[in-house]
């Protein structure tokens, strides 16, 4: 293993500072967290500054973290390298949305990071390496200290480190015993502490071994730990397959704004790079519709590839059909008949009355 920068030993130092700071009389503190409401309130973006995103389909905002979760072997790793290459200004986008870029990103490579780093290995492989240098850092192992016994060490690592971008891999080997409500909120304020200081935090996470009945897991709740690790994050992406498939499946279960998928990705395990290989678009299964139109159950059985989509599931695409209509992509026919469903057309004028004739 190669050894930790020459600044890990300023960390604890670093850390205590921030201690001093939290410990300082109340009247040196106080002042600095107050906010006026109005200013607070009406002056909010409509929609989430996207680091990872566009519109309103931010899968991963700025000042909220973002989980990868999934099980070992389906690309955590092989993703987040390719989001940190993004910030570090190297690549446009990933999954086929843009990445705003940062200045220099620290990765904290805790869980096997051997295997972390040829992974990226693969990725960063043709980037100069006095660029990657500069803008990179990496720590190998455990942090000095629990996270969440001592909140304050991720934004003083951030700190010594220059970083306004840090990946935490996994945060299982962050914070010991993570199933614990108290370690889970410990370790949600070492991240809301980094944040605050203005780190974007991105963070590789773990399932439990399946979903309900050994099904695929597609909820929050499917995540492994205490539930103030989801609760405290923005976004959640769940990643699931068998290890090292190239083809696996992406839902996004907590979402900023619009939910993002559900669709496959394709990992070229040689380049290291991922695509998107399969996802359901909506206007054109409207187009193929021709006449009949497009249902939420039609919708819904494509989209989340079942015969019998859930209630809920049917609403999620309702209201991304809904979307799509307020953009003037689609248009909205709502039934003559009682108990008959609402139907959606694309939206270009006489596209119905061209079909019919």
């Amino acid at each position: 293993m190669m050894p930790n920068p020459e600044w890990a030993d300023d960390v604890k130092a670093e850390s205590d500072a921030h201690t001093e700071a939290e410990n300082a009389p109340e009247d040196d503190l106080t002042g600095k967290l107050f906010t006026p409401g109005g200013s607070f309130f009406l002056h909010a973006p409509e929609t989430p500054p996207a680091l990872w995103g566009s519109d309103g389909d931010v899968l991963w905002a700025e000042g909220e973290s973002l989980i990868l979760a999934g099980p070992q072997g389906v690309g955590k790793t092989t993703i987040a390298h390719q989001l940190i290459r993004a910030r570090l200004g190297l690549q446009d986008s990933v999954l086929g949305l843009p990445v705003q870029a940062g200045k220099r990103a620290l990765m904290l490579l805790m869980d096997r990071p051997a295997q972390a780093r040829r992974a990226g290995h693969r990725i960063y492989g043709k980037d100069d390496e006095e660029y990657l240098n500069e803008h990179l850092v990496i720590w190998q192992g455990p942090p000095p200290y629990d996270l969440a016994k001592r909140p304050e060490i991720l934004a003083a690592m951030c700190e010594k480190a220059g970083a306004d971008t840090v990946l935490v891999d996994s945060i299982k080997d962050g914070a010991i015993g993570i199933s614990a409500d108290e370690v889970g909120a410990g370790y949600n304020r070492a991240r809301q502490k980094a944040l605050a200081e203005g780190v974007q935090v991105l963070e590789n996470h773990h399932t439990k071994k399946a979903g309900n009945n050994g099904s695929e897991p597609n909820t929050l709740a499917d995540v492994y730990g205490s539930t103030w690790i989801t609760a405290g994050s923005g976004s959640v992406i769940m990643l699931w397959g068998e290890a090292g498939d190239p083809i696996v499946s992406f839902r996004h279960l907590k979402q900023p704004m619009n939910e993002v998928g559900p669709f496959q990705l394709l990992h070229d395990h040689p380049s290291g790079l991922t695509t998107v290989r399969h996802s359901v678009d909506l206007i054109d299964m409207a187009r193929i519709k021709g006449v009949h139109g497009l249902t939420t159950t039609d919708a819904a059985s494509a989209m989340f590839e079942t015969k019998k989509p859930t209630a809920a599931e049917k609403e999620r695409v309702r209201r991304r059909l809904g979307q799509l209509v307020d953009k003037g992509l689609l248009s909205r026919r709502d039934p003559e008949n009682p108990g008959d469903p609402a139907r959606w057309y694309p939206a270009h004028p006489g596209f119905r009355q061209q079909e019919a004739s």
